[in-house]
């Protein structure tokens, strides 16, 4: 068979098979003369290593959208060491008078935000919000999970593990103001209702540090020693290794996340279940949602992008762990 022959065939077969031999790059509709695609992103707190990840999830995203452009794609990291929504606010003013073509941001508290985030919007720059949301701004899409029902996956788990005994539960819920742990909580209310064995004690709020999140466990424990089990919103003490010196078993833990430091509380048996999200992606989604806007016009096909939720137990923590190794990677 002559060349000619073996070249017609092989176009013939990738026709067959929709596929394009020499595949175009579709033509975006930036402006020519832009030179750099400056995107701002804004987590919640530095301290916070889920948020690490999701940095790492956004620089991802933007070194290959500069590869499929054809012009760089950079990512403007601006977030407090600890918790600020006043500060969040301050930089999304910032970035948006620095000439940012889109912002990313995941809410410390929604009301002290919105007007800031429409603020830009009116500038003409698209903000997403992921992980935690202001869903009465003008925000073009959230990227998260759903918090209703992480709360009540969190609670059907925490029933499981107490048994038909049941037990006295505590919610560590974290930050007061933060809309979406607001909702995990009245999720897991929700669940604990159907449960006629479940009686939760109270919310126990606290701020979002390692240290506090375990010293307003050790310090509520100590004062309710009926307490069979914590109903965690958010991972925070386990991200210290203050509580793998409870006794396995004895007291039941089911939390948010599954951080490199929260993994052993599931393999030692201090901890039952962990809810992972996977963080990463809220970078990496947010990064792809505002190009895909700015970039080509495209809106998202619901406005709430919902981020699937991992459980991670003693049998696959192992495997699990494995994902931090991109994911928390130096930058």
């Amino acid at each position: 068979m002559n060349r000619i022959v073996v070249v017609a065939l092989a176009l013939t077969a990738a026709t067959v098979w929709g596929e394009d031999p020499q595949p175009k790059k579709e033509p975006h509709k930036l402006p020519p003369e832009l030179k750099v695609l400056r995107l701002g992103l804004i987590a919640k707190s530095q301290s916070n290593p889920v948020f690490q990840a999701a940095r790492v999830g956004a620089v991802d995203a933007a070194k290959e959208w500069s590869e499929k452009l054809g012009i760089p794609v950079e990512v403007d990291w601006r977030t407090p060491l600890d918790e600020d929504a006043q500060k969040q606010a301050e930089y999304l003013e910032q970035l948006a008078l620095q000439g940012v073509r889109g912002i990313a941001i995941s809410c410390s508290d929604a009301n002290t935000v919105t007007d800031a985030i429409n603020r830009a919007v009116a500038r003409g720059i698209p903000v997403v919000c992921f992980d935690s949301d202001a869903r009465n701004s003008k925000r073009f899409c959230f990227h998260g999970v759903d918090d209703l029902e992480c709360g009540r996956r969190l609670m059907a788990e925490t029933a499981k593990a107490l048994g038909p005994a049941g037990g006295d539960v505590a919610i560590l819920a974290g930050n007061q103001n933060a809309p979406n742990l607001q909702k995990r909580v009245a999720g897991a209310k929700e669940e604990a209702a159907k449960h006629k064995n479940i009686r939760i004690v109270d919310v126990y709020y606290h701020k979002e540090t390692p240290q506090d999140g375990a010293a307003r466990v050790e310090q509520v424990q100590q004062a309710n020693p009926h307490i069979k089990a914590w109903c965690m919103v958010g991972g925070w003490p386990l991200f210290t290794d203050v509580l793998l010196k409870w006794e396995p078993g004895r007291i039941k833990i089911v939390a948010v996340d599954a951080l490199p430091s929260q993994l052993p509380y599931v393999e030692k048996g201090v901890a039952q279940v962990l809810m992972a999200q996977h963080c990463y992606n809220w970078g990496h989604r947010s990064i792809d949602l505002l190009v895909e806007r700015i970039a080509y016009g495209r809106e998202p096909k619901n406005p709430i992008d919902t981020a699937p939720l991992i459980p991670v137990t003693a049998e696959n923590a192992k495997e699990f762990g494995k994902n931090w190794e991109k994911w928390l990677r130096k930058l």
